[in-house]
């Protein structure tokens, strides 16, 4: 078992996450892969990262990122910081030789994103966008069963990721409803997790109509660096609640076309009263259907056609020991999982790709086609035309699929 360096850039909640996965991933896969070690912990105030260093278990901290780049004990960049930094960061662990794990969305743009797929490409280093949602054991077992054809060919599908943390009005404003740090707003936030269900499940997305909508158009600041560059409406002191500016969008919803012929739609929004994190998808076949709900994660449901017309319904599977990854996580089906749990996955198999010398998915050219395919949503929006999603079909074509077995690279 070789010892992998982790330095994390990044101290909140995603670190905790990735963290957690460090600390974790052994005591489900034994042996593991690779053993990783904590070395050191970045974030931008230096009080935040010695006390992110001591309760997350990283033997060091700084408030200077470059540190941790510049580091020739460190083996792996965990890039956890907001989505304007990720190019940077990444750009300069490629140059130094580093392998890179980066949070969702990889980029803000697709130019900005093929600029480090670009950079990790020359420097040979293994790369790994975090997508964690598609580790989910059932999720991997829908594409099985889809790929053993037994719901047949895949005519459509609908994503949707549905949450609420934004509907009140009042909660405040911060860096993901500025456009110049976030890119976007839903879209880029929660949207990418449905559209990389999509596509893991059916294949590259290759067209796409898309409408972005904002409902709320001020949110309460109680600076001038929250309000998106924005200053105070007030510049006396006052009672009065000081707002800023929403530059991106609440709501995005689309149509969508594969390059397998199928078709599909996309709803995501962070104003749904209710939702919490539905993270859903119901795929309809020639011969069945499948559908999953993120916030029932243990459990897949699926139809099949060929059953006897007076039994036919959706039954319901529970994920457990003889599904992907049981043997590695807990021995009793619907015993659970939780989110913790797929970001112990997400570790695993990128350790795993390291230590094989192999790129996992999804690698840095998915996050370039998932920008390609959110780049193209925002123009649709703006045109309220079809736009064609630039790159063409090369990532997920059935010839090259790799196998499902517990434990296997995705």
């Amino acid at each position: 078992m070789n010892d992998v360096n982790i330095g994390m850039i990044g101290a909140g909640f995603m670190g905790k996450a990735h963290a957690l996965a460090y600390a974790t991933m052994p005591m489900f896969f034994w042996p593991p892969p690779a053993t990783p070690k904590r070395r050191t912990i970045a974030d931008v105030d230096a009080g935040l990262a010695r006390e992110a260093a001591t309760r997350y278990g990283f033997d060091a901290s700084t408030d200077d990122w470059r540190r941790v780049i510049d580091d020739p004990d460190i083996d792996v960049v965990d890039i956890v910081t907001p989505n304007d930094s990720h190019a940077e960061i990444a750009l300069a662990a490629a140059a130094a030789g580093k392998h890179i794990l980066c949070e969702k969305p990889l980029a803000r743009s697709a130019p900005e994103a093929a600029a480090m797929a670009d950079a990790v490409d020359a420097a040979g280093v293994i790369h790994m966008v975090a997508f964690n949602y598609r580790r989910t054991p059932a999720v991997v077992l829908a594409r099985k069963l889809i790929d053993e054809g037994a719901i047949g060919r895949v005519l459509d599908l609908r994503v949707a990721n549905l949450q609420d943390g934004f509907a009140d009005p009042s909660s405040p404003l911060s860096w993901r409803f500025q456009r110049d740090r976030a890119g976007s707003g839903a879209l880029g936030d929660i949207a990418t997790h449905a559209l990389d269900f999509g596509q893991y499940l059916a294949g590259d997305i290759t067209a796409v109509c898309g409408l972005l909508q904002t409902y709320v158009h001020e949110r309460p600041s109680l600076d001038a660096s929250d309000a998106g560059g924005s200053p105070p409406v007030h510049s006396i002191p006052t009672t009065e609640t000081v707002t800023g500016r929403v530059e991106v969008d609440d709501q995005a919803i689309a149509l969508l076309r594969f390059a397998s012929g199928a078709v599909g739609s996309l709803e995501a929004s962070r104003n749904a009263w209710g939702r919490h994190n539905h993270l859903a998808f119901e795929v309809h076949g020639s011969t069945g259907s499948i559908s999953f709900n993120y916030e029932r994660r243990d459990e897949l449901n699926l139809f099949l056609a060929e059953d006897p017309p007076d039994r036919r319904g959706f039954r319901t599977i529970y994920t457990g020991p003889e599904h992907p990854y049981g043997e590695s996580l807990w021995p009793i089906p619907a015993l659970g999982i939780g989110f913790g749990e797929t970001k112990v996955i997400e570790c695993h198999d990128f350790l795993r790709a390291i230590v094989d010398d192999v790129l996992p998915e999804p690698n840095f050219h998915h996050g370039l086609q998932l920008a390609r395919v959110t780049d193209a949503l925002t123009v649709s929006s703006a045109s309220q035309e079809w736009i064609e999603v630039a790159g063409g079909a090369t990532l997920t074509e059935p010839s090259a699929r790799p196998s499902h077995e517990p434990g296997s690279i995705h």
